[in-house]
């Protein structure tokens, strides 16, 4: 892995090409870095560098949080690269891929983490390669949650869209979210994208409002809707897997709940809470597994929720201390890095790709 603090362009490139040689870069960058990316893309296109990259409300490196700073990692035996763009209003393709038998293959997408329809993203890539791959990736953008351009390719930095690249690269993936039942379950009886419109038949903002205020003793007239909120997430209920957590991130007009990431009609929710201790445990829960999986990595990239950040403030170090630790026991000489995300990418247990939220996704690469 490579960690690049320079600010010029120049160096930049030069470091990154040093680094891959003819292999392909995974970019990740914190959102206060101060470069340009359209000169950064420039300068990589000049320097025929294949690379796919996101902008980040921060990066981790080792045990470290930024907002500022690079994150290169080296993907080799690529089998393409490519960017879908448009993916709100559904008009793209996903190009097909010839897999060989008897070999394991990765792919790692960077996708505008505010935009709409993600999850129909998602079931299109999978529609096209099944489990012939296994799904890792990550929600970029900013934590200002204003949309903007936030991924990058040789084709440009742009929003709205996503940037994958299929690897013949074995990977180990461990998820955990660590947020419990609090109440439940409800139905979403009416949503759109990522809004849900109607709980119970019920104006959604009534019933979760009437959870949360009771729970926590606190008022949402008295705070910011997020403050509140991101200590109480949607637990949506699928069969025969783990809750999916989906984060509201705000109320509109008619009192709907806006999350990161689409809920459908008529799926059972729960209302969720967070004990920090359980959080972190579950994070190390997911190095743990992954460290037993793998055999030889060649490298670690760690996606986690931004707002799981927000969430244990201080203590969010004790979560990438006891992630290092558990990959470092069996695997001493694989650094822990990656990124804070605006959602998490991965396939997991059965093999379906999913979008999560508020949950850290840990994965060794061989």
């Amino acid at each position: 892995m490579l960690h690049l603090t320079t600010k010029n362009v120049n160096e930049i490139t030069l470091s990154i090409q040093n680094f891959i040689k003819n292999n392909t870069a995974l970019i990740s960058i914190g959102e206060h870095t101060k470069i340009d990316i359209n000169e950064l893309v420039d300068a990589l296109n000049k320097a025929n560098i294949n690379f796919i990259g996101g902008i980040f409300p921060m990066i981790i490196w080792k045990n470290n949080v930024q907002d500022e700073g690079i994150i290169v990692h080296e993907l080799s035996n690529v089998i393409d690269t490519y960017t879908v763009k448009n993916i709100g209003n559904k008009q793209f393709e996903i190009p097909s891929a010839t897999f060989k038998d008897n070999s394991n293959y990765s792919l790692i997408t960077f996708v505008d983490g505010l935009t709409s329809n993600i999850s129909n993203y998602l079931s299109k890539l999978y529609q096209e390669y099944g489990m012939r791959t296994n799904y890792f990736g990550g929600g970029a953008g900013s934590l200002s949650l204003q949309q903007q351009p936030c991924v990058f390719s040789k084709e440009g930095f742009i929003e709205d869209a996503a940037v994958t690249c299929i690897v013949e690269m074995k990977s180990s993936i461990g998820v955990e979210h660590g947020w419990e039942k609090l109440d439940g379950p409800f139905i979403v009886t009416k949503a759109k994208n990522n809004t849900i419109e109607g709980i119970n038949w019920e104006t959604p903002f009534d019933v979760y409002q009437q959870v949360v205020e009771e729970d926590s003793g606190l008022k949402f007239s008295d705070a910011e809707f997020f403050e509140l909120a991101m200590g109480y997430p949607i637990g949506v209920i699928k069969q025969g897997t783990d809750y999916i957590i989906r984060d509201p991130l705000a109320i509109d007009d008619n009192n709907s709940l806006v999350c990161v990431g689409e809920v459908e009609e008529n799926t059972m929710i729960n209302i969720m809470k967070g004990d920090k201790n359980q959080l972190i445990n579950a994070a190390k829960t997911a190095a743990k597994t992954v460290a037993e999986q793998a055999v030889n990595p060649q490298f670690a990239m760690v996606i986690d929720c931004i707002s799981r950040i927000l969430y244990l403030k201080g203590d969010f170090k004790h979560e990438l201390e006891q992630v290092s630790e558990a990959i470092q026991k069996k695997h001493p000489d694989i650094t822990t890095c990656g990124a804070l995300t605006l959602g998490e990418i991965s396939s997991y247990g059965n093999g379906y790709i999913e979008f999560y939220n508020k949950t850290i996704v840990v994965g060794l690469f061989e």
